[in-house]
């Protein structure tokens, strides 16, 4: 693979990406949100659309429960190899746009400023579907798809992909391919593509106490116990000063990382000032205390994280209420070997063994990390075709700090798997004003039709290695 097919793909790209740009507003119109079960029917069938217009095959699976899967395939070009399949996972579904007042722009009204196309799910995940299928087109104006290309396109990501696995046990021979490209990445604060080839698990969970039928003037505190004391007292129990997490089983079964992936971890880029600056932390890091690399951290530990806490009043001025009841949410970011459930089993043994088994828990989603083997072919072959393009050396983690359903992927498909995408350290996925730099999108358009036209030749190097 050679500078001069790098160059070719960009003089491609340049010529189709307006019109990618358009499609992909009209995409980001659609008020996608499966936690409202908004928009669902008509963006599947966009989506749908997508496909069929882009010369490929596309089916509807919505048999199983849930928001429908949409299956897209492009088969091999007439000089490509169809014995090889590159999958791709996407999920049509965004965040809600909530707090709107904070938005510079209509959260569904694309606005392009400054180099930057604003708008809900534009990062996460609309921008890299129409960059994925936009190498498509460009690789089929050059020489024809060098490979088997097959999509997954789910609609309940947003909300943990709770019906995610049926469809790839039942459709398992549908989305069989040799490896899977996820579904985000984008570029750091130097510049640098960051990519991943895994993810972490989780256990969320809600925590409820509950102390009355109503509210109380806050005068009979005296002799009423109140409900978010006893809370904050239970979830103290839970983690220390230190921010050791003190639950009885909570790091059984933890996968060791291997030598190679401790050697990639200690040599990923992490710029804490750049850190500090992006969020405004005002406290220090949790992991100087602990005399831990952030970078370890962040790849090979666990985490358990208070995400909110509702209980009594908390408007504007003052009301002396004693509150009935305490809720909150709590998120456990767990590592390859942790297994949800029996996180959650613990979370309500360790609350029962300290006296508080009055606290009810509820597990809302739970589902297991994944680590994808760093040393197979595909990992190197993603790395370094995304080194080329961005010119630039790429950063590739064993795995990311988010979490998404990678795990059912590598159980079911045994392929390894990659993400990347057109992202960029101010995206803001989650959070208003969200973007993309549409340099980013088209250099990503780029990096997949590169990485693709040569994953055959990577795929059969794996094959030659495997059969000696």
């Amino acid at each position: 693979m050679s500078e001069q097919l790098v160059e070719s793909l960009r003089g491609l790209t340049k010529d189709v990406v307006s019109e990618s740009i358009e499609t992909l507003k009209n995409y980001l119109r659609l008020p996608t949100i499966s936690a409202q079960n908004k928009a669902i029917p008509e963006t599947v069938q966009f989506v749908v659309e997508l496909f069929e217009q882009a010369g490929g095959e596309a089916k509807v699976l919505d048999e199983l429960g849930g928001n429908p899967v949409v299956y897209g395939f492009f088969p091999a070009g007439s000089k490509g190899d169809s014995t090889k399949t590159l999958l791709f996972y996407n999920h049509y579904d965004v965040q809600p746009p909530e707090p709107l007042n904070e938005w510079n722009s209509e959260p569904f009204e694309p606005t392009i400023l400054d180099g930057k196309l604003f708008a809900r799910g534009v990062s996460d995940n609309k921008g890299d579907l129409i960059a994925r299928l936009t190498a498509i087109k460009v690789l089929k104006q050059l020489d024809g798809l060098p490979c088997n290309i097959k999509f997954m396109v789910e609609g309940e990501e947003e909300i943990g992909s709770p019906n995610l696995a049926p469809y790839l046990v039942k459709y398992k021979d549908l989305f069989k391919a040799d490896a899977c490209i996820w579904e985000f990445g984008g570029k750091d604060e130097e510049e640098r593509v960051n990519m991943v080839a895994g993810i972490k698990g989780m256990a969320y969970m809600e925590l409820t106490c509950a102390g009355a039928d109503i509210d109380m003037h806050s005068s009979v505190g005296a002799y009423v116990d109140n409900a978010a004391w006893r809370l904050v007292q239970a979830l103290a129990t839970m983690r220390n000063e230190k921010n050791d997490i003190l639950v009885k089983g909570f790091y059984d079964d933890i996968d060791e990382p291997t030598e190679l992936e401790k050697e990639v971890v200690a040599n990923l880029p992490f710029n804490e000032e750049a850190v500090r600056n992006l969020y405004g932390l005002k406290r220090p890091l949790i992991t100087e205390a602990k005399g831990v690399d952030p970078r370890e951290a962040m790849v090979f530990q666990p985490t358990m994280t208070i995400c909110g806490i509702e209980s009594g009043y908390t408007g504007e001025g003052a009301k002396t209420v004693l509150p009935k009841n305490a809720k909150v949410k709590l998120d456990c970011r767990l590592v390859p070997g942790q297994d949800p459930q029996h996180i959650f089993e613990s979370v309500q043994a360790h609350l029962k063994a300290h006296g508080f088994d009055d606290i009810n828990v509820v597990l809302i989603n739970g589902q297991k990390a994944y680590r994808s083997d760093y040393n197979h072919p595909f990992v190197a072959h993603v790395l370094e075709t995304a080194s080329a393009v961005y010119e630039k050396e790429a950063v590739l983690a064993p795995n990311s700090a988010g979490t998404g359903p990678m795990y059912e992927f590598g159980n079911q498909l045994q392929v390894p798997v990659v993400s990347t995408g057109v992202g960029w350290v101010e995206s803001k996925a989650h959070a208003p004003n969200e973007s993309i730099r549409l340099v980013d999108f088209e250099e990503g358009v780029v990096h997949m039709a590169y990485m693709l036209s040569g994953f055959p030749i990577a795929m059969n190097q794996h094959s030659l290695e495997t059969s000696k």
